[in-house]
């Protein structure tokens, strides 16, 4: 797709592409949906009197070890990650297979926009009950790199500017959005932000430039 400098054109509607992976009750998903039980729950209990963590870091050793045993070699498995759905399925904020992925599932909408809703718990905390600045710049980049997708010609993240307006909080429902704005050869413009109760916590203006990396083969 090419378009005028500075003109932002939607792609056809039946042209548009998938933008997270569905979550499956079975297999790695699942197992990575009790992961993600685990890191939250261990943050929430802390060295709490009872909770034997002894006995738990043994029982997490047991699995880890064998899910080693039983790993692909990594250049292997680093060519089934881009396959098919490729990084849908393994990123960090949108992978139904990523523990540390919250994970967000992100929609298009027909102005060519993106968005999604996701409550944050302690896992992303920075001050003390709000989402660490990392964690939405880890979030906004994803989901401006989706918006292009979305949108028109994507590429990759040459300049990423936050602004942080007010604190993120945890516990509350977020809104992330993001929106291509223009193209200009193959350089790309997008914005986005995420909201609570309707005010902007953090607005981001991204530059991609119009280039793919080789996926594993």
């Amino acid at each position: 797709m090419t378009a005028e400098p500075g003109v932002h054109t939607a792609r056809p509607q039946d042209s548009r592409p998938a933008l997270t992976a569905d979550t499956r009750d079975t297999g790695v998903d699942a197992a990575v949906a009790a992961a993600r039980r685990v890191i939250a729950a261990l943050l929430a209990a802390g060295d709490a009197p009872g909770a034997d963590l002894g006995r738990v870091a043994s029982t997490l050793h047991e699995v880890a070890d064998h899910l080693d045993e039983h790993a692909p070699p990594l250049k292997e498995r680093l060519v089934t990650m881009w396959a098919g759905e490729g990084v849908t399925r393994h990123d960090p904020v949108t992978g139904p297979e990523n523990a540390i992925a919250p994970p967000l599932v992100l929609r298009g909408k027909d102005d060519g926009s993106v968005t999604a809703t996701t409550t944050l718990g302690l896992p992303y905390q920075g001050p003390p009950g709000y989402v660490h600045g990392g964690v939405s710049a880890l979030l906004l980049d994803h989901t401006l790199g989706v918006a292009n997708h979305w949108g028109g010609p994507s590429g990759m993240t040459a300049e990423l500017t936050l602004r942080y307006h007010r604190p993120t909080p945890l516990f509350e429902p977020l809104t992330v959005t993001g929106r291509q704005t223009s193209v200009d050869g193959r350089k790309i413009r997008t914005v986005g932000a995420i909201t609570a109760a309707g005010k902007v916590c953090v607005s981001a203006e991204g530059l991609f430039i119009a280039v793919q990396p080789e996926r594993p083969r």
